[in-house]
């Protein structure tokens, strides 16, 4: 396909279709990565929830079956001081439903992680190589990032807003994610932890291409071939794709998340840090409603989790989603059932064929 009108992204990054897989952690793996890349687009593995040897494994499974580029996903947050008090009064917030699951509230409560982009993560990029490294919630320490860099890796990283969207490009990214507030998963915000600075896609995204010299992909609120126009006309090189993807088979949701999916008006998301600490965006659920998606009380990212994860035990066997984090974007209803292989190259295909009959006049 050498007609697209904005080819940086696809000779940045040697791609076919200007469409990104956005690494789910959790929700996505080898199967989707292999699916996607094989259709054109980019594909990428979640990396923060993942041992390395785990992810050693899925990186060799994706060259076995796709020539492709692989992007790998890093978090870049910093770990939280301990902060006992906190969790005290969290877990105290959640007793109740400890007493009607019959969790045992006196236990010692688990940690729930995710992995920070650390000296091992560095030293595992550079042994695999892959094509493309991206980040979330800023970028690491210069020295790592430069390490990064030398292994010849383009780098990534997503922007909420403006200012990030410089912020990024003045620290050596290769290309920005310009990250609208319609989309699902963890917001990727990093210069500031105001819930009130994000902005919606259509906004965001010609503001960063006005801003920045570097190809903009953006991400949120895009499903189909429509999202995909719209973003090139506002200026981006690409888009990146979450949602959507979890419709397809190769999506390693439960199957409550897949009914919630499945069944769930586009009004029914909301913003919350209960299930980790920080903003993400959801299907709403029990606790979500009885809580308030935002609470003072959920302790430091990565945090939150830990106390719920006795109440996840209890409900997720029988499919009870009351106590789990439901990621999804607000274009849930734009999802369709199908291969995520297919559904790359259908979105690619559609919009491919409007801009070739424009081009045509």
């Amino acid at each position: 396909m050498s007609t697209w009108p904005d080819r940086r992204i696809l000779d940045l990054l040697n791609i076919e279709v200007p469409i990104l897989q956005a690494p789910m952690a959790g929700a996505s793996g080898s199967a989707m990565a292999i699916a996607v890349g094989n259709a054109g687009g980019l594909g990428a593995l979640p990396c923060a929830m993942l041992t390395h040897d785990q992810l050693r494994g899925e990186i060799e499974a994706f060259r076995a079956a796709c020539n492709g580029p692989l992007n790998l996903n890093f978090f870049c947050h910093q770990p939280p001081a301990p902060d006992p008090e906190r969790d005290a009064r969290w877990k105290q917030a959640l007793k109740p439903y400890y007493d009607e699951t019959g969790a045992d509230f006196d236990a010692p409560t688990p940690v729930s992680n995710r992995a920070p982009f650390d000296e091992q993560s560095c030293q595992l990029v550079e042994a695999m190589r892959p094509e493309v490294v991206s980040f979330h919630f800023g970028l690491p320490a210069a020295e790592l990032l430069q390490r990064v860099k030398a292994t010849g890796a383009k780098v990534l990283s997503s922007a909420t807003t403006v200012e990030e969207a410089i912020w990024l490009e003045q620290h050596g990214c290769d290309a920005i994610i310009a990250m609208g507030f319609e989309a699902g998963g963890h917001r990727g915000m990093f210069l500031s932890d105001d819930i009130t600075s994000q902005i919606g896609t259509f906004a965001l995204v010609p503001q960063v291409a006005d801003a920045v010299r570097v190809p903009v992909i953006a991400a949120g609120g895009i499903a189909d071939h429509r999202g995909l126009l719209a973003a090139l006309a506002l200026g981006a090189s690409a888009v990146q794709i979450g949602t959507a993807y979890l419709f397809c088979p190769q999506a390693k949701v439960s199957p409550a998340h897949r009914r919630a999916l499945d069944n769930a008006p586009a009004s029914d998301t909301a913003l919350t840090n209960l299930f980790t600490g920080r903003p993400a965006r959801g299907i709403n659920n029990r606790i979500m409603r009885e809580l308030g998606p935002m609470s003072a009380l959920a302790p430091h990212f990565p945090l939150a989790g830990g106390a719920l994860m006795p109440l996840r035990a209890i409900t997720d066997p029988q499919g009870n989603s009351d106590f789990s984090n439901l990621w999804s974007g607000q274009a849930l209803r734009l999802g369709k059932h199908l291969d995520a292989g297919e559904l790359t190259l259908d979105i690619a295909n559609e919009a491919l064929n409007i801009l070739t009959r424009r081009s045509a006049f």
